[in-house]
C-alpha cells in the first residue's frame, strides 16, 4: 500500500504537534509504526492521503454509527451552521436532543449536555460528590473515563489501597481519592466499600468494558455493584459514552436491566461532532447549578452543530430495524474471523456486545483488565498491519473496540474476512 503522503505528512506533524498527534493513540504505538493521514471519509470507508480507501472498523473511535458522512447528518449540520455555529444561549436543538436520550435511555430523567465524555464523567463524579457530601470514588481497573486528574490512577500494593497517579502532573492527593478494583469482581468490590464505604460517594464503571478491548459483565456484576452502592448510601455511576447506543438502544442498562444513578454519554449522540452528556433522575440532576450548588459550565455546550448532529443520527439509528440490523453484521464478522482463526490454529477470545466487539489474541476467557492484558500484542500487531496492507483498518491496538456501522454491507464483510484468511495463514 503507498504511503508516501502519509509519511511526508508525518514528517510535517512532528514539528509542530506532539508526538505527531492530538490525541496519544493515534500515533500507533500499540502496533508500532507510523499512522496514515485520512483525507475523507464516505459510508463504511475512509480514503487516506495516497488514495487508498481502506473499510474502517474505528469509525472515529465509535460515534459513527450510520457511517462516514450520513446524507442526513451532513444536511443537519449544513443548515445549522447556516444559521449559526454557536450562540451561548438556548436553542430548541437542545432541548429535542435532551428529550430523545431521556426518552431511551431508562435511568434518565434529565440530563446536562457538555462537549466530551471526559468533561461528563469528570461533572457526573462532582454531582455525585455534592449530593453525597463524600470525597472516595472508586473505579474499575482497565475502564477508562477521560484524562480526569482522580481518574488516571493505578491500584495501590492491596485491594483496598488508595490509587497512584498513572501520570505526571497529578497531585497524589487527587488520586488518593480513588480506589481502584478488577472489573467482574464483585468480592473486592465488597471488601472496599466494607472498609471506606461511609466515605464512598460513587463508583464509576464501563458496564460494557470497551478500553480494555470489550468485556462483558458478567453475570451479577452489574446487579452486584447495584446492591453494593445501595446498601452504603453511594450513587452508580455507568460511564456510557462508549456504550449508549451501542449495545441496545438504551445503553448497556436496558440490554441488562440494571438502572444506575447517573449515566455519562458522548459518541453516538454526537454523530460525529465533539459533544458529551450526563444525566439522572430529576432529584440527583436538579442539585446542579443554576437550580441547585453543585457548579458546572460550558460555553460550547449544547452548541447547535453538535445537537443537529445528535438528533439527526438518533433520528436514523431509532427507526423500525436498523440497530438490530447493525449488531447482526456485526455478529456475522466477528464469527467469520473466529472460524477463520480456529481453521489457522491461532487460538483468539472473540467477543461482542452489540454493535461492539473485539479479538483479542488470547487462548483464554478475557473477563478483566489482567486477561486482557496477558493477549498477544506482538501477534495483534501484526494482525493489524496485515488487515491494514489488504485495505482493512481495524483499532491500530489490541485494547480497543471494533465497531460496525449501518453503511456497512455484505460486500464488505466479505472483503474484510477474504483478508482475514491471508493473513492468518500468515501469521501461523
Amino acid at each position: 500500500m503507498k504511503r508516501d503522503t502519509s509519511n511526508s505528512l508525518w514528517r510535517q506533524a512532528n514539528r509542530t504537534l506532539v508526538g505527531g498527534v492530538n490525541s496519544p493513540v493515534r500515533a500507533f504505538k500499540g502496533v508500532g509504526g507510523d499512522p496514515f493521514f485520512v483525507t475523507s471519509g464516505k459510508g463504511a470507508t475512509i480514503t487516506d492521503a495516497d488514495g487508498n480507501e481502506l473499510i474502517d472498523y474505528v469509525l472515529s473511535w465509535g460515534p459513527l454509527v450510520l457511517g462516514h458522512a450520513h446524507p442526513a447528518v451532513v444536511e443537519a449540520v449544513c443548515k445549522a451552521m447556516e444559521r449559526g455555529a454557536s450562540f451561548g444561549i438556548p436553542t430548541e436543538a437542545e432541548i429535542i436532543l435532551a428529550e430523545k436520550i431521556a426518552a431511551l435511555v431508562p435511568g434518565i430523567e434529565k440530563v446536562r449536555l457538555v462537549n466530551s465524555g471526559t468533561e461528563a464523567t469528570m461533572s457526573a463524579i462532582r454531582l455525585a460528590r455534592g449530593c453525597t457530601g463524600r470525597d472516595l470514588v472508586v473505579k474499575v481497573e482497565g475502564c477508562y473515563h477521560g484524562h480526569v486528574d482522580s481518574l488516571l490512577v493505578a491500584a495501590g500494593s492491596g485491594l483496598t489501597t488508595l490509587g497512584t497517579p498513572t501520570s505526571p502532573g497529578i497531585p497524589e492527593a487527587h488520586a488518593a481519592c480513588t480506589l481502584t478494583m478488577p472489573y467482574n469482581d464483585l468480592e473486592a468490590t465488597e471488601a472496599v466499600f466494607n472498609e471506606h464505604g461511609e466515605n464512598i460517594a460513587c463508583i464509576i464503571v464501563e458496564p460494557v468494558a470497551g478500553n480494555m478491548g470489550v468485556i462483558p459483565p458478567e453475570p451479577g456484576y452489574l446487579e452486584g455493584l447495584r446492591a453494593i452502592t445501595k446498601k452504603h448510601g453511594a450513587l452508580l455511576i455507568f460511564d456510557e459514552v462508549m456504550s449508549g447506543f451501542r449495545v441496545a438502544l438504551g445503553g448497556a442498562q436496558e440490554r441488562y436491566g440494571v438502572t444506575p444513578d447517573l449515566t455519562t454519554l458522548g459518541k453516538v449522540i454526537g454523530g460525529g461532532l465533539p459533544v458529551g452528556a450526563y444525566g439522572g433522575p430529576a432529584e440527583l440532576m436538579d442539585q446542579l447549578s443554576p437550580v441547585g450548588p453543585v457548579y458546572q459550565a460550558g460555553t460550547l455546550s449544547g452548541n447547535p452543530l453538535a445537537t443537529a448532529a445528535g438528533i439527526a443520527t438518533l433520528d436514523v439509528l431509532t427507526a423500525p430495524g436498523v440497530f438490530e440490523s447493525i449488531e447482526k453484521k456485526h455478529r456475522q464478522l466477528g464469527e467469520g474471523l473466529g472460524e477463520i482463526a480456529a481453521e489457522s490454529g491461532i487460538p483468539v477470545y472473540r467477543t461482542q456486545v452489540g454493535s461492539m466487539a473485539c479479538l483479542f489474541f488470547n487462548e483464554n476467557a478475557v473477563t478483566n483488565y489482567a486477561q486482557a492484558t496477558a493477549s498477544d500484542t506482538e501477534r495483534y500487531a501484526k494482525f493489524f498491519w496485515g488487515m491494514l496492507e489488504r485495505g482493512i483498518y481495524f483499532a491500530p491496538s489490541q485494547y480497543e473496540a471494533a465497531f460496525m456501522s449501518n453503511a456497512h454491507g455484505e460486500g464488505d464483510i466479505a472483503r474484510t474476512l477474504e483478508a482475514a484468511k491471508a493473513v492468518f495463514a500468515e501469521l501461523g
